[in-house]
């Protein structure tokens, strides 16, 4: 696989995570950019071709995560506003939730739970998709998802949602 190919394939959906995860788009737009280029020097290190957009999403969420470190701030992932909110309380009423909301719940979580439900929720990973991505085991993803999940339950019935 070529750069130009993988960006034509993966743009919009690298451009799409780094904006979950930084939450501007100009945060979005350098870390794609960052992404795309460290790519273009490591692409010799791609071996199977069809994991290329997990592979670029591990570099973004890797930059990502640098950043923060770097600069010692915790930043705010961000929902697309567009996106239906998954039914996280397994009620009728949670459709009342909208993703202002939502965003401004999953900005409070710690990274690694917010990290985990936005692969699940937002992403779509399965268990091991996600376990790949984060380099831990799955087990690990099951229990940060299952304590993800509860604190933000326990926010959201803080702030007067089911």
């Amino acid at each position: 696989m070529d750069i130009s190919a993988l960006v034509e394939q993966n743009y919009e959906a690298a451009y799409r995570f780094a904006y979950r995860l930084s939450g501007t788009a100009h945060e979005a737009e350098d870390l794609t950019q960052q992404a795309f280029l460290d790519a273009q020097r490591k692409l010799d290190t791609l071996r199977e071709s069809d994991k290329a957009r997990a592979w670029l999403f591990m570099i973004i969420r890797n930059l990502h995560r640098r950043r923060l470190r770097d600069r010692g701030v915790h930043r705010e992932v961000a929902v697309d506003p567009s996106f239906d909110v998954p039914d996280l309380t397994a009620t009728a009423e949670a459709t009342t939730l909208n993703s202002d909301s939502l965003q401004q719940v999953l900005n409070e979580l710690p990274a690694e739970f917010r990290d985990v439900l936005v692969l699940f929720y937002f992403r779509e990973l399965s268990y091991r998709e996600i376990a790949e991505r984060l380099d831990v085991p799955i087990g690990t993803v099951m229990s940060r998802l299952s304590r993800g999940k509860q604190q933000l339950r326990g926010r959201l019935s803080l702030d007067g949602f089911p």
